[in-house]
């Protein structure tokens, strides 16, 4: 039974067939940038299907996936068994992360800041559950940086898209929002994904760490 009662069946099932395409489109080399150089334990939130499984270096541990959605986490709980390095999936919220104070490594968390529903509070938790000098390794489409685009934004996120993309908004600003929770980003890459000639909404994009000082 799912304790955080989050349920996208459709979403979710759509989200799983388009991670492997975007995989193959050159998410799957993102991933593995976003987790090279970890070690010790991890927690991972908002799992999804468990496509970052694959990526972990032999230096981690163990990782704690942790995934709301019931659907996705019983395809995450399949890719686990497949894991190089031991994963344990569990129901759980960005929010309320089933992890003691300052007693993990790192935190990583990929595509989930979009859809959460308070930002500030899903970063308190990865903050609280880190050690000092511990990191929290960020894979998210944001806000756009030009005018145009921007206003897209704003308005698909009035309308359908949260209701289409399980909660997801396109227009958020994840890297203030991650200063603002007391982060020290280290490392920042932005760019356009999937690339094309016509921007999406969801196509900004960004890949960086930050350490919790």
């Amino acid at each position: 039974m799912s304790n955080s009662r989050v349920s996208h069946p459709l979403f979710a099932r759509l989200f799983a067939r388009a991670s492997v395409a975007l995989d193959r489109a050159g998410a799957a080399e993102h991933r593995r940038r976003l987790v090279a150089g970890l070690h010790g334990r991890v927690v991972e939130v908002g799992a999804g299907n468990g496509r970052m499984f694959a990526h972990y270096p032999p230096e981690v541990d163990a990782v704690l996936a942790v995934e709301p959605e019931p659907w996705l986490r019983a395809a995450a709980r399949s890719a686990a068994d497949h894991a190089p390095v031991p994963v344990t999936v569990t129901d759980g919220l960005a929010e309320a992360l089933p992890v003691a104070d300052a007693s993990v490594d790192a935190v990583v968390m990929s595509l989930v800041l979009c859809s959460v529903p308070d930002q500030a509070v899903a970063l308190r938790e990865a903050y609280r559950v880190l050690r000092p000098g511990g990191w929290l390794r960020f894979y998210e489409h944001v806000a756009a940086g030009t005018p145009g685009l921007r206003r897209t934004q704003r308005v698909v996120d009035a309308t359908c898209w949260p209701l289409l993309c399980g909660g997801c908004h396109t227009g958020r600003d994840t890297v203030s929002a991650i200063v603002a929770a007391g982060f020290s980003v280290v490392r920042l890459d932005r760019f356009r994904f999937p690339p094309g000639r016509l921007p999406a909404p969801a196509s900004p994009h960004v890949l960086g760490a930050a350490i919790r000082p």
